[in-house]
């Protein structure tokens, strides 16, 4: 089945670093990283090394239209964006505010989905936040004079994970000092290679290598997850969302003030309790590290979650609105600050788009942070994927299982084992060595120990591919043509490998076993199902959760 389309806490010790200008406090401290600027902040740019309805026609009347447009922006609030552009199948010229750029930058092919048991896929869209400063209206948002004109960062990066039959919906937030190993980009403009890195990048560095789509192609790497089509926003939409929608209500455990002895700090200035924050100050919450929990960018992670769920409650309320003048002005707005993959580039796939969006509850949205563990050494104020716990949950998604932790409607359909063409013997396998990980060396000698379990398993007509070692999360059995399902099948049969790791790729030009990182120990393969619990270090917050209420950091009241 081929990827969907659109219709279709403990407490953290403090780290010692600069804060990162973008969707960061936006306040300069010196520090010696090379991507330092001078100014109002610093840019942290850190490696390590080197079917649906229509709205269009006037009879439903000025009552149905305004219901249409209540739905798009409730959906769309989620993606802090979309807010109320996709209702506007009336107003074609939006389309043309809309900017687009091809979905993946990378050279790897993701996967299609597996369908569930009535043939329905689910919807991954990665939801970008840039820091840049291409317009007026941005450089006086964002400050920092000395960055204007420079790549932007993907300073706030969210997974969405709509479940297959539509039923709940996770995000899954990547801290943007995470460091990571970034995949070969290619820009589809100027055709420049950005080569893969051969250490650690920054996170948020992979939207200045081309675009967005080198954003996608990095967590694709990362995650294993296929992404369906990203949607990316800047500044200036986050303020003009938080206007148009009247406010969205967020929650301080006491009075703050984020500004240090030194100046530095984002300037959101709150009395204890629950205000609706508009405009510029809407962006400083989401910008705030210095005065919440212990002044990291978790903290600030865990803010932007509480904000996009009470955004989302407020707008499916649809009070805010009705007003026709403030539903034009966040269309226009919203249209205008958006970059979109070509699959939804126009009002009229949005609106689709926000169609599937819609059916899950507000109960039923889950929003977490990829769990991770601060790094050592060179590394120290950075985080890394945290071992286990951020597989499991990547594992989760991609098994699409909730991570509120309630079960879906419907289970997945099981593969269909069909008769192999061909004896073990007669049968040739590639065997490639796939276990290295953003952390780990492959293991040596990996795929030849495996090639020896199997050829115990009467599979003698084996190979090693030594040219091809990129990690991936979990073992994996290919096959390029249909004819050859069936020995691919015996393959996984023979080694324990679950049926559902067998796939159809282009890539490949005969049956191909990939070792993956879940694969790296010696003996049988054993990968247990996704256990049916996101991992405490995630900080799961459900959307429905009205008394999400931010910790204060000790000296930043007032």
């Amino acid at each position: 089945m081929g990827r969907s389309s659109t219709p279709g806490e403990g407490t953290r010790p403090r780290v010692r670093r600069a804060d990162q200008l973008g969707w960061d406090d936006g306040l300069y401290e010196e520090g010696p990283d090379k991507g330092a600027d001078s100014g109002d902040g610093e840019r942290r740019t850190d490696t390590a090394s080197s079917g649906h309805r229509r709205g269009g026609r006037n009879r439903r009347g000025k009552k149905g239209k305004r219901r249409v447009l209540r739905w798009s922006a409730s959906v769309l609030a989620l993606l802090i964006l979309g807010g109320a552009g996709a209702g506007y199948l009336y107003y074609e010229h939006l389309n043309s505010n809309i900017k687009k750029a091809d979905l993946t930058l990378g050279d790897k092919k993701m996967a299609d989905h597996k369908a569930n048991s009535a043939g329905q896929t689910p919807l991954n869209i990665l939801l970008l936040g840039s820091d840049a400063r291409d317009t007026k209206a941005n450089q006086k948002l964002g400050g920092a004079k000395d960055t204007f004109g420079a790549p932007p960062l993907a300073d706030v990066q969210m997974l969405l994970h709509l479940s297959a039959d539509r039923s709940n919906m996770s995000v899954i937030s990547m801290p943007r000092d995470t460091m990571l190993k970034i995949p070969k980009c290619t820009d589809p403009e100027t055709g420049k290679v950005f080569p893969a890195t051969t250490g650690l990048a920054m996170t948020n560095t992979t939207l200045g290598r081309g675009g967005p789509g080198c954003s996608v192609a990095t967590w694709y790497e990362l995650t294993g997850i296929t992404i369906d089509h990203f949607m990316m926003i800047d500044f200036a939409g986050v303020v003009s969302m938080a206007d148009a929608v009247g406010g969205v209500p967020v929650c301080v455990k006491g009075n703050v003030y984020s500004r240090n002895s030194q100046g530095k700090g984002s300037g959101l200035k709150l009395e204890k309790g629950t205000t609706k924050v508009k405009g510029e100050q809407a962006l400083q919450w989401l910008r705030t590290r210095y005065g919440f929990e212990d002044g990291t960018d978790l903290g600030r992670t865990h803010a932007q979650h509480m904000y996009m769920n009470s955004m989302v409650r407020e707008l499916r309320k649809g009070a805010k609105l009705t007003d026709p003048g403030k539903l034009t002005s966040l269309a226009e707005a919203a249209t205008d600050a958006l970059t979109v993959d070509k699959g939804i580039d126009t009002v009229k796939k949005l609106y689709d788009l926000a169609e599937e969006l819609k059916k899950a509850p507000t109960n039923r949205i889950t929003m977490t942070t990829m769990p991770n563990v601060y790094g050592t050494g060179a590394l120290d104020g950075r985080v890394l994927p945290k071992k286990g716990d951020a597989e499991q949950l990547f594992q989760m998604v991609r098994d699409d299982v909730p991570l509120d932790g309630k079960a879906s409607k419907r289970k997945k359909k099981a593969p269909v084992a069909e008769k192999p063409a061909s004896t073990p013997a007669e049968t040739p396998v590639t065997i490639r060595n796939g276990t290295r990980t953003e952390t780990d060396y492959p293991v040596k000698g990996r795929a030849g120990t495996v090639q020896t379990l199997l050829a115990g398993k009467g599979f003698t007509q084996s190979s090693l591919d030594t040219a091809n070692t990129e990690g991936t999360p979990r073992t994996t059995v290919s096959y390029p043509s249909v004819d050859m399902k069936g020995d691919a099948q015996a393959v996984a049969k023979a080694l324990g490998i679950p049926l559902s790791a067998v796939k159809k790729s282009t890539d490949v030009s005969g049956i191909t076993l990939t070792v993956g990182a879940d694969w790296r120990e010696d003996g049988d393969y054993r990968t247990p199902p996704a256990e049916e619990k996101t991992p405490d270090s995630a900080r799961a917050l459900n959307g429905g959760d009205e008394s999400a209420c931010m910790d204060i950091q000790p000296g930043f009241g007032w």
